[in-house]
């Protein structure tokens, strides 16, 4: 499915945070939003899910859901975001339990989206009986249940230590492949940013504006960090005049506090 957000902004109220945001997310494709602290990536990850409403702009969709799509947007956040109570197979159930599924297709798709992410032998356990990485493999699974036509990814990995995030990183990117559902991902990870990405969206500080729009031109296959290195240091170019002017800007608001 495509999305597209014509024109939107937003106030949390004399505060502007978004400003004249255009992009248009070409079905199957991975859109990567990076950017200063604060300049509105989760915000406008929200409002492209349909959590916040925009103060300017709109968003839409075009094109069929895939076929069993039980919901057309699903998020996978950085928190996890998992019921401590609830088993690995529970939490998954949850996000089924609203939507008119007969028993046997409810237990079929727990049991394929555990088989994909690896949780197959985990389905009992508790979320605190697992390391973090499991953990957001369970909010992965959860979110493919659904089998959306759309994924919104709020720095799925940034809690993680540096081994996990790189097997997770590899393994979203296997998922991805296998199912190609169009994807918004926000992090602050360049290297995360150009491994995944078939564009990537540099914000400004806030209020975020679209500074560029960078194509990633390098085949997944041969992304390596020679081929990547000017890359990412255009992003970096992007990005670190703004990341100052916003850490400056912080510090002062925090002065006058």
């Amino acid at each position: 499915m495509r999305l597209i957000a014509a024109g939107v902004g937003h106030r949390f109220g004399d505060l502007e945070v978004l400003d004249g945001i255009d992009l248009d997310v070409a079905e199957g494709e991975i859109l990567v939003v990076i950017g200063p602290s604060g300049c509105g990536k989760s915000t406008l990850l929200g409002i492209l899910g349909g959590l916040i409403a925009p103060t300017a702009g709109r968003v839409l969709s075009h094109g069929a859901p895939p076929a069993g799509c039980l919901n057309p947007t699903t998020y996978v956040f950085q928190d996890f975001a998992l019921l401590p109570w609830r088993s690995v197979a529970g939490n998954v159930a949850f996000a089924l339990e609203h939507h008119r599924l007969a028993p046997a297709e409810r237990s079929s798709r727990i049991d394929a989206v555990l088989a994909t992410t690896g949780l197959a032998d985990f389905a009992h356990a508790l979320p605190k009986q697992l390391s973090g990485g499991m953990r957001q493999r369970v909010g992965i699974a959860r979110a493919l249940a659904v089998k959306p036509a759309v994924l919104l990814l709020d720095e799925p990995l940034s809690a993680l230590d540096a081994q996990t995030r790189e097997l997770l990183l590899e393994e979203f990117l296997a998922l991805w492949l296998a199912h190609r559902t169009t994807a918004v991902y926000v992090t602050h990870n360049l290297d995360e940013a150009l491994r995944l990405a078939d564009r990537v969206c540099v914000l400004s500080r806030r209020p975020g504006r679209i500074r560029e729009i960078v194509k990633i031109d390098v085949s997944r296959a041969a992304r390596d960090g020679a081929r990547l290195a000017p890359l990412r240091e255009r992003l970096w170019r992007l990005i670190q005049d703004e990341a100052r002017a916003a850490d400056r800007e912080a510090l002062a608001e925090h002065v006058h506090v």
